[in-house]
């Protein structure tokens, strides 16, 4: 009797005969290998481009490639990122061609020194030079949940303007949000900044929030007609952010002390999903949004973070999907390095971690790295369509994870993920600044 090819046999065959080569990591090459890209997102409205880590170069290499495919050659109009949705009005101006060249750091400190600055520079001389200029969007909670004062402080300009007589809620929020977001730069350094708030301190910021927001939607007639529907629909998406972010206070202090509630980071999730729809509903009609974050962001199945135990978040893809369907695609970026930068906790740190090189063991049996590595293709750059891969006799994919920075992420890949690049290295951004 024959026997039957093991698992991991079965995804090596399979990835060494499904896999195309790319030629560069090169964002200013031609664009061909990645037409494989065409079939795989077809006419979905957003396309979501991931990554394994933060801060590596070859990642930010690839997304540049993979926008300037999706914009050049299949009309996509806006880039939207995991990037703060109140922060990115301003951004936005200057990537039209606003201001100077070197005013980065004056208009978005946040893209000068989280290692976006040379995407943005790239992007906002694309918008000057190229044929397809595209719009930018964020879609997240202000710093990844470190502050309120980024979206707070326009609705307060806001509400000079439109109802001055609510814009002590504003004031009042802010007062006591300095008290401990002052050096923050992260929602993991805000929450257990947040914990050392009097408990009477941290309900008023609650309260005061909640009231801003129910004022802001029982009056939203009043504040039209002082001003405008577009301009009264941002005010309400920033408190709506801010409200998000002080729920994520109390959600990170617990994850952080081992006690946090199930699926509770979920907050941020179902923030970014409804951002990326907002935009899409306040777009013109045809808009197609390419969004880039992180893996354990952008795909369709929940998942655990192995330090915290238990379902830890409903991801912004799993949201999507629900909103959107096959309007939806993902496309994971990966590496077969054994190394890569690793966000450690460190709450002496401004952002409340430190990043370094963390060392990685052997990828795990049944991983894409893994099949990756036994295909013979850990030292190539590749695209896979993922739509396809193998199942067991009982229909489970084959495929059950991927790293996640230094961990890993268990999940029904190809539930996930629509397809896969795999670059060989990994390089640490050097544009970070902290």
């Amino acid at each position: 009797m024959p026997v039957e090819p093991s698992a991991p046999t079965v995804l090596a065959d399979w990835f060494r005969a499904h896999s195309t080569p790319l030629t560069t990591l090169d964002p200013q090459q031609p664009l061909d290998d990645l037409e494989g890209l065409r079939e795989i997102i077809g006419d979905a409205r957003v396309v979501a481009i991931g990554e394994g880590a933060h801060f590596v170069e070859e990642f930010s290499r690839v997304r540049r490639r993979v926008l300037r495919f999706l914009a050049e050659r299949c009309g996509f109009t806006v880039f939207a990122m995991e990037f703060g949705f109140s922060e990115a009005f301003p951004l936005d101006r200057w990537l039209q061609g606003e201001g100077d060249d070197g005013d980065l750091a004056t208009v978005s400190r946040a893209a000068a020194e989280w290692g976006a600055a040379d995407l943005m520079h790239w992007l906002r001389h694309h918008n000057r030079t190229g044929k397809h200029p595209l719009r930018f969007a964020g879609i997240d909670v202000p710093e990844a949940g470190g502050a309120l004062r980024p979206a707070l402080e326009p609705v307060a300009d806001y509400l000079r303007e439109v109802d001055p007589d609510a814009l002590h809620l504003v004031e009042t929020i802010l007062e006591v949000s300095d008290r401990f977001l002052g050096g923050c730069g992260s929602g993991a350094a805000a929450g257990p900044a947040w914990a050392g708030l009097p408990v009477a301190e941290q309900n008023e910021l609650t309260a005061v929030l909640a009231r801003l927001l129910l004022r802001l939607r029982a009056a939203e007639p009043l504040y039209v007609s002082r001003s405008s529907q577009s301009r009264f629909d941002i005010a309400r998406r920033r408190v709506e952010a801010a409200c998000h972010t002080d729920y994520m206070f109390q959600a990170m202090h617990a994850l952080l002390s081992g006690r946090g509630l199930t699926a509770d980071l979920s907050v941020r999730e179902i923030y970014m999903a409804e951002s990326v729809r907002w935009h899409l509903d306040h777009a013109e009609p045809g808009t197609r949004i390419v969004l880039a974050a992180h893996n354990n962001h952008i795909h369709r199945t929940a998942f655990s973070l192995e330090f915290a135990g238990g379902l830890t978040s409903l991801p912004m893809g799993r949201h999507l999907h629900r909103m959107l369907g096959q309007d939806y695609r993902t496309v994971a970026l990966v590496h077969t390095a054994d190394h890569v930068p690793e966000m450690y906790p460190d709450q002496s740190t401004a952002v409340g971690f430190t990043l370094a090189e963390a060392h990685l063991e052997p990828a795990r049996p049944g991983s894409v790295e893994a099949a990756l590595t036994d295909a013979g293709l850990a030292d190539r750059i590749t695209l896979t369509d993922l739509r396809h891969s193998p199942r067991d006799a009982q229909g489970t994919p084959l495929l059950n994870g991927l790293r996640a920075q230094s961990s890993h992420l268990s999940t029904a890949v190809p539930e996930a993920f629509d397809a896969v690049i795999a670059v060989p290295t990994v390089t640490r951004d050097r544009t970070v600044r902290f």
